[in-house]
């Protein structure tokens, strides 16, 4: 159905001078337009392919944020988040304006935080019909009667095709960037197509606002809940297990991505839509995801067979293949996607190293450390180089979107977990019985069962071994679950060389964590691993 409501959007309060305005357009006109012009093909089943140019990833070395009163005391500077002038950015903000004026160009009115109480209208203007599509299956859709008198607090610019002549005139690093301005609320994204920036700008700018203004705390998970009305939030880095462990046919999705939790202790999903990695997709292994790419999904840097089809397997564009779709393309989702009653909290982590648990259970401590450290480990031959495992932190689960300094989090989590008495679960859904190379990848099939456990209760009354490394709780019992492998331990050939790589690591969890030391409570600390290089292991075991 197209959408005639308000065809003669002006955009000239902005300064875009001459365009064409294509307003809040269906998505299969917004695909039938971006055929027309060349800019993607279709998937024998209807579904729309587009290639994202030169870049297939976010760029976090050109992001920047705007220092200015209002960020200048609260952002936590440093490599994560970079500092522009107000002035560099309102020079590029009217380059931009003058770039896109005279053009064809997208708008969409939408809005973001599926709570009615915390809602955020966005306006996205975009240069490329998909980049409109994209915000169409990511941010949350109105209704029609809501668009009459739409006002926006976000404006998203994005603007593919212009690049930054002179970067350092403008403070920046090369001709494509994504920047935030609180104080005019308006995200820039030039000179790159990866439609993630836009997606991931405005999770940035929520990041801020939510736990400043609105005192709820911002997460990178997905979340479901359970016909108990019990909700589980899973935490987790890319590649993970977020998408696929949240996906539940018992239960219903949430969202995948990004959520807020509220001091009514709600838990509510940013987004109206999911952007799934779908590199050696199987309908097997990812039932939900699979059958959700279909007319109105949008893949991204796929391959295609001389047949037609995708070729799942083939990375030759990017490692990062990925498609968007909207929230409705899975069956089983909570509707409005918000619900209360967070129960468990599982941190997901894929250690390559084979030394961590499959599952033990956090104390409060324990919980923030793992949160502020967000540990999983890079696997060889993800990246140029990485011949052996790597370990990989990102704090908070998601320390590129975080703007403020990762304690604030914590104690912000700490604090609700405690209120709503919530048991947290670190959960290893990488290997077993020696590091990558060596071990085997625990079974999906376990690592669900653990889980099911878990929500249904079933751990609540087992007995508990304490990792003499790490310190986390290991149960000796789980249903479904090959007890042997439950501590990690008995799992490896030789016992020396389990306890040489597990120091290893612990190690790797004390340098990171240094940098935050200094803010972190006495209780944090102790929440990290026993014992450091520097420490006997003999009294120990």
């Amino acid at each position: 159905m197209e959408n005639l409501l308000k065809t003669n959007v002006n955009l000239e309060k902005y300064g875009l001078k001459n365009t064409t305005v294509h307003y809040n357009l269906s998505p299969e006109k917004l695909q039938e337009i971006t055929i027309e012009k060349k800019m993607g093909r279709e998937t024998p089943n209807g579904t729309l392919a587009i290639n994202t140019g030169k870049f297939t990833g976010r760029s976090p070395k050109d992001r920047f944020l705007v220092k200015d009163e209002y960020t200048k005391d609260k952002v936590w500077w440093g490599k994560t988040n970079k500092p522009i002038d107000p002035d560099k950015f309102d020079l590029l903000q009217d380059e931009i304006i003058n770039y896109l004026s005279g053009k064809e160009l997208y708008v969409r009115d939408a809005y973001v935080c599926a709570d009615p109480e915390y809602k955020m209208n966005v306006r996205t203007i975009t240069e490329y019909p998909w980049s409109n599509m994209f915000i169409y299956n990511m941010f949350l859709r109105l209704e029609n009667s809501e668009l009459e008198n739409f006002k926006e607090e976000w404006l998203v610019l994005c603007a593919p095709g212009y690049e930054a002549k002179d970067p350092a005139a403008y403070g920046i690093r090369q001709g494509n960037f994504s920047i935030l301005n609180f104080t005019k609320k308006i995200a820039l994204v030039g000179g790159s197509a990866y439609t993630g920036e836009m997606k991931k700008g405005i999770f940035s700018a929520l990041n801020l606002i939510l736990p400043i203004e609105k005192n709820v705390l911002p997460m990178h998970c997905s979340a479901n809940v359970g016909e108990a009305g019990d909700t589980a939030i899973f935490f987790g880095l890319s590649g993970t297990g977020k998408t696929t462990l949240s996906a539940d046919p018992d239960r219903k999705l949430i969202g995948d991505d990004e959520h807020g939790w509220t001091a009514e202790n709600t838990i509510f999903n940013f987004e109206g839509g999911c952007y799934a990695k779908v590199i050696d997709l199987t309908e097997e292994k990812e039932p939900d995801i699979y059958r959700a790419i279909k007319p109105g999904a949008i893949l991204e840097n796929v391959v295609f067979k001389e047949n037609g089809e995708v070729d799942f397997e083939d990375s030759s564009i990017t490692q990062n293949t990925r498609v968007s779709y909207p929230i409705y393309h899975i069956d089983n989702i909570q509707q409005p996607s918000y619900a209360k009653n967070p129960k468990n909290i599982f941190f997901l982590t894929c250690d390559a190293f084979g030394v961590l648990p499959p599952v033990s259970k956090l104390t409060p401590g324990q919980a923030a450390y793992h949160f502020i450290s967000g540990y999983t480990a890079k696997v060889a031959g993800t990246e140029a180089g990485i011949t052996e495992p790597v370990p990989s932190f990102s704090a908070c689960f998601g320390e590129p979107f975080m703007p403020l300094h990762p304690t604030v989090y914590a104690e912000m989590l700490s604090k609700k977990m405690e209120e709503a008495n919530v048991n947290v679960w670190l959960i290893n859904t990488g290997w077993s019985g020696g590091p990558y190379g060596v071990g085997s990848r625990i079974r999906l099939r376990h690592t669900r069962a653990m889980i099911s456990a878990i929500l249904e209760g079933k751990l609540n009354k087992v007995n508990y071994e304490q990792h003499p490394i790490f310190g986390l709780f290991m149960p000796e019992y789980c249903p479904g679950v090959p007890s042997e492998i439950l501590d990690p331990m008995n799992t490896w050939l030789q016992k020396g060389a389990y306890v040489s790589k597990a120091i290893q690591l612990a190690h790797s969890f004390h340098l990171n964590f240094e940098k935050f030391a200094n803010q972190a409570s006495q209780q944090i600390i102790e929440g990290g691993p026993l014992i450091d290089e520097h420490h006997h292991l003999g009294e120990h075991v």
